[in-house]
């Protein structure tokens, strides 16, 4: 099919970029990137595969394209507050948005064709960092921790078996006590126990690790 009849199809079947792209973050939503096909895509777009390439001349560049929304969705660090706390902020925001996007933890760093709002992003953290007094090296330290901590908490908390403190409970209750015999596993039986009845939330471990890196971070401001 010619450029022009690509370009026939695709105005025909009501089809533009931004539509393509926000159905295939909705199908990666629902059942992951790796079933993720123009074909696919196509068809829950009521559309032509061919038609398609006329807005993404491939799956690569459809998944930058779809990078780049996850990237536009987390919110840049303030100018005007501290750079502990606006780098507090951007980190939550990153760690809800991956939330949402479970399929993109893997790919936040692994495209060599950045989009306008992954450039944006990138250079907004790294403008925090510089402002505050980081050097080059230690700015990029920082970046590279920060982003470690929060894509690694992502997909740790995709893959748990519960959301809250409440199911926490229930499956300390019905499932990890009954392995944990006191007498063989005393110290894992214990921490079970006492975090189900004290009404422990997992959801408090982001913030715990984060302050503690952005705290560990403040010293290094300043030096080479």
């Amino acid at each position: 099919m010619s450029a022009r009849e690509q370009r026939q199809a695709a105005s025909d079947s009501g089809l533009n970029k931004q539509r393509v792209v926000a159905e295939a973050i909705r199908l990666a939503d629902h059942e992951g990137v790796h079933g993720l096909s123009m074909r696919r895509l196509a068809g829950a777009l009521g559309a032509g595969a061919m038609s398609l390439y006329y807005y993404v001349a491939s799956k690569e560049e459809l998944l930058d394209a779809m990078i780049d929304v996850v990237f536009e969705e987390i919110e840049l660090p303030p100018e005007k507050t501290g750079w502990q706390s606006a780098m507090r902020r951007r980190s939550i925001s990153a760690r809800q948005v991956l939330a949402r996007h479970p399929w993109a933890i893997g790919l936040m760093d692994a495209r060599t064709s950045p989009g306008p709002a992954h450039l944006r992003h990138l250079e907004a953290v790294t403008a925090c960092l510089r402002r505050a007094g980081f050097s080059v090296l230690m700015a990029t330290h920082a970046n590279w921790l920060l982003d470690s901590y929060v894509y690694g908490h992502a997909l740790q908390e995709a893959s748990v078996p519960f959301d809250t403190a409440g199911e926490l409970a229930d499956m300390v209750e019905d499932v990890y006590l009954p392995q944990l015999p006191p007498e063989e596993f005393p110290y894992l039986n214990e921490s079970a126990a006492t975090l189900a009845a004290s009404g422990y939330d997992p959801a408090e471990e982001f913030l715990f690790g984060l302050d503690l890196i952005l705290a560990a971070l403040e010293p290094l401001r300043n030096s080479a």
